[in-house]
């Protein structure tokens, strides 16, 4: 037992048992004992593949350098402004934006008007982020609403909606009943249960369900997307959201932990592994668009990296490299657009403004892309 379970069980036993959106956002982001503050407090390190899981920065350096030239042709895209806002929410060790300003380079001009603003709660990960940037001026903000709004902006948001709280509803005879978490009989173990039923077939837009099918909602994700979406309607600019999840609402439990790699129970040891679900991107686009942005279509990864010329890149890596480092950049790229790795998994959808100018990457009229697959977990 450890001291965040004792924590959970008193909380449950004065207030009744949680629902998972508390659970997983006192389990994920406690300042002491949360699983990102654990991690860095006991000398571990959650990314990479010496963590729990891996992200595309880490994998290679190319995903971060198309990630910056995908900012500077916006920018340009945009009129060239003399001043932007580059944010980036949830920037992990800071490898992202790291290979994304040095690709700037080759833009001057570009990285010249750049304002670098990270949102990041933990301040172990703040302090990580700031090694990785070294001496480059950073502002640090606990949410997107504390962005600048005096600036166009450009947003990145890499596996950053996939770790926010979600709600669980599983349909019942009686109708839909939230998912909640208690405490078994003998007080040792964190067990899922059902609130009362909502009587009815239908929850927020979810198609008729069978009896037994779970359902997924992240209203915090949905609040995050459509402040995004006012951002760029009132200021401009453009928005990038890559992670794993689904293109339409649909039913389905994606609930997963990891830990080194491997599935992990959600209840079990709370504190000692990540937790994430599936992202609905449907209802991001939606919430975006109440916001006033213009949602395009979104791709797969692997279509996204390719476009951008991703295969050109590893080309002129591998030209320089040893033996042993070609065959890295070559199982990189695989790993970040093949169809049985994070290529079809990982979606990306791009948010500008109702006016805004195509962006690199996505289809145009004249290039309509290709029709996406339903995911399947991947533990990386």
């Amino acid at each position: 037992m450890s001291a965040l379970f004792d924590q959970l069980v008193r909380r449950i036993q004065l207030d009744g048992p949680l629902s998972l959106a508390d659970y997983m956002a006192q389990v994920l982001t406690d300042p002491h004992l949360g699983y990102y503050s654990r991690q860095q407090a006991d000398g571990k390190d959650p990314f990479g593949r010496r963590g729990d899981f891996i992200t595309a920065p880490e994998i290679s350096q190319m995903f971060g350098e198309l990630l910056g030239l995908w900012c500077a042709d916006c920018w340009v895209n945009l009129g060239a402004p003399p001043r932007v806002i580059l944010a980036e929410l949830g920037p992990g060790r800071g490898t992202l934006m790291a290979d994304l300003l040095r690709a700037a380079k080759g833009v001057p001009a570009f990285l010249a008007a750049l304002e670098i603003h990270l949102v990041e709660v933990s301040p172990s990960l703040r302090r990580r982020q700031a090694q990785a940037l070294g001496d480059l001026e950073v502002t640090w903000h606990d949410s997107v609403d504390q962005l600048p709004t005096s600036a166009p902006l450009l947003l990145l948001a890499n596996e950053f909606f996939d770790a926010l709280p979600i709600h669980q509803y599983q349909r019942t005879r009686q109708g839909w009943a939230e998912r909640r978490i208690g405490i078994n009989d003998a007080g040792t173990e964190l067990v899922f249960g059902l609130a009362a039923a909502v009587p009815g077939n239908r929850l927020l837009g979810l198609p008729p369900a069978d009896i037994g099918a779970v359902a997924e909602l992240c209203p915090a994700g949905n609040a995050i997307a459509q402040a995004i979406g006012q951002r760029l309607a009132a200021q401009g600019g453009a928005a990038l959201i890559v992670d794993y999840g689904y293109l339409k609402t649909q039913a389905g439990d994606s609930l997963q932990a990891l830990r080194a790699h491997r599935y992990h129970p959600v209840l079990r040891d709370p504190g000692s592994a990540d937790i994430t679900a599936h992202v609905n991107f449907q209802a991001l686009a939606e919430a975006a668009q109440a916001g006033g942005a213009r949602p395009l279509p979104p791709v797969t990864q692997g279509e996204f990296l390719t476009h951008l010329g991703l295969d050109q890149r590893a080309s002129q890596l591998i030209a320089q490299a040893t033996a042993s480092q070609a065959k890295d950049i070559a199982e990189a790229r695989k790993r970040l657009t093949g169809d049985a790795e994070m290529g079809r998994l990982f979606k990306v959808l791009a948010l500008t403004t109702s006016d805004g100018p195509d962006l690199a990457g996505f289809p145009t009229s004249q290039d309509p892309g290709e029709t996406q697959a339903t995911p399947k977990n991947n533990p990386g």
